[in-house]
């Protein structure tokens, strides 16, 4: 049996998605030409925008397509130190950016790189289950700050942030607010004049779209700089001749996404929930990471000492089962993951630790047959440990 179990890293093209794409293959016009090539890919370029702008709850002209969720992070956040803020007449940006220590790796390597810039960065904590410190950012906040910028639901354990919150707090202060809702949009409701939010990214990838696409919301009258320069696409907000097939693909995928979320989040808790309950009752000392109930339904990390988390990945690969061992774009380093050493997880429990994260293709009759592999899995590394001692010192609690 073939089981993906890696939804969070991303997903399959919806077949609509796929069907919408092939259809359009000869659509080869530059949307920003005014002959008639160019007017059929301008019209379905711009009725993609309306589509995921209502999705979301914004207005069109507040969508800007980009090429993935990482470069609209990267825009975000790098306007806070664009050329000393001359490109914005009129407005002095304040340079001090808050994130978390539970990024992506593109807003926190993003921010330290922008630390070298002139730009100050600060770091929230978070407790056990993932959640932000709202007592420190509260005292954080001040009349030096720029921007604040949380994931809405982290990759990697799942958990979810009160956005709404976060950016009133940062709003009262004069802060812009960011959020990077890679993975909230598609599988929660996500409504940015509810959030309250300044900017919020997308990514077609990980809501069953293409690769290569990605939107930003820019909340209309909020300063903003390009990231790419060098033409006029995107109403000036974004240089480079519109990825159409990709636009296209991000549009359907919305539209799926609007018609299957809510009955698929059930059915993902569902299993979900028996997979965790078999884990528990069938595999000793073991530890789940991420709050219990505010979480995404699709994703659980678990830790199990005693056992590496890329021998886990390799011989349930072996069974055809994938896996994550944490984010997708941390996956080429040896480090434990930085989401889990935030929590308070040390490193022998973080390198331990597995993420399984559901999809719409998921079926109750895959999660049996993971609970059926995993546990004979854990068995056999923790006989070939040398460190394991099965309720010791080494072992961690439930």
């Amino acid at each position: 049996m073939k089981v993906y179990f890696d939804h969070n890293a991303t997903t399959p093209l919806h077949p609509e998605v796929k069907k919408e794409m092939a259809e359009a293959m000869d659509m080869f016009g530059n949307p920003s030409s005014m002959h008639a090539w160019g007017r059929e890919a301008r019209a379905n370029v711009e009725d993609a925008r309306r589509r995921i702008a209502a999705f979301v709850g914004a207005q069109d002209d507040e969508i800007v397509f980009v090429g993935s969720g990482s470069e609209a992070n990267n825009t975000v956040l790098s306007l806070f130190v664009c050329a000393s803020n001359m490109c914005i007449p009129g407005t002095k940006m304040r340079s001090t950016i808050i994130t978390t220590k539970i990024e992506h790796p593109c807003v926190l390597e993003t921010s330290e790189c922008l630390a070298h810039r002139g730009a100050r960065v600060k770091f929230l904590d978070v407790d056990r289950y993932g959640k932000v410190d709202l007592d420190q950012l509260a005292d954080m906040l001040g009349d030096d700050v720029g921007l604040v910028s949380v994931m809405m639901a982290n990759n990697e354990i799942g958990t979810i942030q009160d956005i709404e919150t976060i950016a009133k707090m940062a709003h009262e202060s004069g802060a812009m607010m960011h959020t990077d809702a890679v993975q909230a949009v598609g599988k929660l409701p996500v409504d940015v004049q509810r959030l309250g939010v300044d900017f919020l990214t997308i990514s077609g990838h990980k809501i069953y779209g293409p690769k290569g696409v990605g939107a930003l919301y820019v909340k209309k009258g909020t300063p903003y700089c390009p990231l790419i320069r060098g033409g006029h696409q995107e109403r000036g907000r974004r240089a480079g001749t519109e990825n159409t097939l990709g636009i296209l693909g991000l549009g359907k995928a919305v539209d799926m996404r609007a018609i299957e979320m809510e009955a698929e989040k059930q059915l993902l808790g569902d299993m979900k929930a028996v997979l965790k309950k078999g884990i528990e009752e069938q595999i000793d000392d073991i530890c789940f990471n991420g709050h219990p109930t505010e979480s995404l339904s699709n994703t659980l990390n678990v830790s199990f000492p005693g056992a590496e988390g890329e021998a886990i990945l390799l011989y349930l690969d072996l069974e055809g089962i994938a896996v994550s061992t944490g984010s997708a774009c941390a996956s080429g380093s040896l480090d434990p993951s930085h989401v889990l050493l935030a929590t308070g997880v040390d490193a022998e429990r973080a390198h331990g630790s597995i993420r399984i994260s559901l999809g719409r293709g998921s079926t109750m009759q895959e999660v049996e047959y993971m609970l059926d592999v995993l546990p004979r899995t854990i068995q056999r590394i923790r006989n070939m440990s040398t460190a394991y001692i099965k309720g010791g010192a080494h072992a961690a609690s439930r």
